[in-house]
Parts: C-alpha cells; sequence; structure tokens
C-alpha cells in the first residue's frame, strides 16, 4: 500500500469528453491505495477463505496466470473482497473514490494527461506488443510519481461512486464521494481490450454494478489513521 498525501489537485479536464467537464480543484484526505490492481493469486486466498464462485474468466488461461489483475468480477464482489480483506487485517479496505482514484493516478504530476506526463500512450516501450489477449501481469509498466503501476492500463477499476455524467457541475470541492444513488458505478483507467490501450487520468467509465466484464479488475484503497 501507497500513503497518497492530502492536498489540492485540479480534477477533471475541460478539453477531454463531456463527462469530465469542467476541470475542477479537489481537495482529498490522505489515504492509502494498493500498488497494484488486485491479482489472480491475491484473489484466489478470498476465494478460499470465502468459498464464493470464482469470475467467468477465471479458468481462462488469457486470464490466470497468478500475476495478471483478476477480472470480470461483478462491483459486489470487489466490494466483498475488501470487507474480507478488511477483517482479516483488522483495518478498514474499500474501494477507492473517483477523487481519490484520479488524484492517485496524476502521481504529483497535477495538469498532465499522462502519469508519465502529455507523451500519447503509443510512446510507450513496447506499446505494441502489450495487451494481445489479455491484461498483462503487474509491474510489467514503470511506476507513477507516487510508485503506483498500471494506474491507468490494464484493466479498468471499479470506484466506489455511482455515476453521474454532469456531477462535476455539482461536485463538492472536498472529498467528493459522487451521488447517493444511480443505476452505474463507475470506473478509471484503460482496458487491454480498447484501440486505445492506456486511458487518460481524467478518462472515466461506468457500467452497472452487476456486470462482468474480462477487461474490468480492481485495486483497494485504505483508510489511514
Amino acid at each position: 500500500m501507497i500513503e497518497i498525501p492530502a492536498g489540492w489537485f485540479w480534477m477533471g479536464c475541460d478539453a477531454g469528453q463531456d463527462v469530465e467537464r469542467p476541470a475542477h480543484r479537489v481537495w482529498v484526505d490522505s489515504f492509502a491505495l494498493a500498488e497494484t490492481q488486485v491479482t489472480v493469486a491475491e484473489y484466489a486466498r478470498f476465494l478460499d477463505a470465502t468459498r464464493r464462485p470464482p469470475s467467468p474468466t477465471w479458468n481462462d488461461s488469457n486470464f490466470n496466470h497468478p500475476q495478471q489483475p483478476v477480472t470480470a468480477m461483478p462491483w459486489f464482489e470487489a466490494m466483498a473482497y475488501c470487507e474480507w480483506l478488511s477483517e482479516i487485517a483488522g483495518a478498514h479496505y474499500r474501494l477507492p473514490s473517483e477523487a481519490e482514484w484520479e488524484r492517485a493516478a496524476r502521481g504529483g504530476a497535477d495538469g498532465k494527461l499522462f502519469p508519465w506526463g502529455d507523451e500519447p500512450p503509443q510512446s510507450r516501450p513496447r506499446y505494441e506488443s502489450l495487451w494481445q489477449h489479455g491484461p498483462e501481469p503487474v509491474r510489467r509498466s514503470e511506476p507513477n510519481g507516487y510508485g503506483l503501476y498500471e494506474m491507468c492500463e490494464n484493466v479498468h477499476e471499479w470506484c466506489s461512486d455511482w455515476f453521474q455524467a454532469d456531477y462535476y457541475s455539482r461536485s463538492p470541492q472536498r472529498n467528493p464521494q459522487g451521488p447517493a444513488s444511480g443505476d452505474r458505478k463507475s470506473s478509471r483507467g484503460g482496458s487491454w481490450r480498447h484501440h486505445v490501450k492506456i486511458a487518460r487520468c481524467s478518462a472515466r467509465s461506468s457500467i452497472p454494478p452487476q456486470f462482468q466484464y474480462a477487461d474490468y479488475g480492481f485495486r483497494v484503497a485504505r483508510d489511514l489513521g
């Protein structure tokens, strides 16, 4: 887990899609975020302990390397994993909010399009050879300024918030948590399945919480103190 310091940052992007506007200053309290997306090996311990059913991709050789991010679990199962981890670890683990995720993804480089700067995804090392049939094992890319891996790539990552397209026009300045209800849950980050494999830090996506897609995973956050 990496401690993300409290602070202000510019959330969103006025040059992005409508759901990313307007760019606005947001304060996020300090929290901890996992270095990587939850892996198949980590999720296996959860399944062994709880006897919950595996995801649809569990036995697919393109998705079950121990160090690949686990995929295709609904939002509710990601939440169940956080609850199980909280119980065995004695600390409050959860999914990050959209604001927490974006602050962490930027790695302290406020205003840049990607964790590394403004150069396009295709400029990254080995870009054309990666993500042929599924996500890559974690820790294969360079970490961002906070030491987090694959923040904008590999799989979409579930967030805690309900999704609302125009939420930024009414979002509170401090620790926004998303709307009180909705039909879709927010997600962040890029996907191995898309034409452009690495998303901008501000890019937003969402699907209904019961959906199970092969390019959806998650990473855990933890409260500090």
